[in-house]
């Protein structure tokens, strides 16, 4: 299994990025796909999550400004960030679960600063 994140980088605030998910290895659209989030010293925290029938979550934190979304025919689950804050820099997981085994990329850095 290989989740292969990209689309991070420096933005200044009030910007916006656009984050992808590769996955290969899973049956794709069986898969629950989320992104989480993790600064130094912290726990890994959820930021959303889309459903194998296309139903999104989001954290309190980023509901308004993120938007997840899926493409089944590319394995590829995406995250739109804007409106982008100070507080949203962190390093950006993604993560395939189905059943309760969870799989993880390697992890984008997003760093929001003027």
């Amino acid at each position: 299994v290989q989740l292969v994140e990209s689309g991070g980088g420096l933005v200044q605030p009030g910007g916006s990025l656009r984050l992808s998910c590769a996955a290969s290895g899973i049956m794709f659209s069986s898969y629950t796909m989320g992104w989480y989030r993790q600064t130094p010293g912290e726990a890994r925290t959820l930021v959303a999550t889309i459903s194998s029938g296309g139903s999104p979550y989001y954290a309190s934190s980023v509901k308004g400004r993120f938007t997840i979304s899926r493409d089944n025919a590319k394995n590829t689950v995406y995250l739109q960030m804007n409106s982008l804050k100070p507080e949203d820099t962190a390093v950006y997981y993604c993560n395939a679960n189905r059943f309760g085994t969870p799989y993880w990329g390697q992890g984008t850095q997003v760093t929001v600063s003027s």
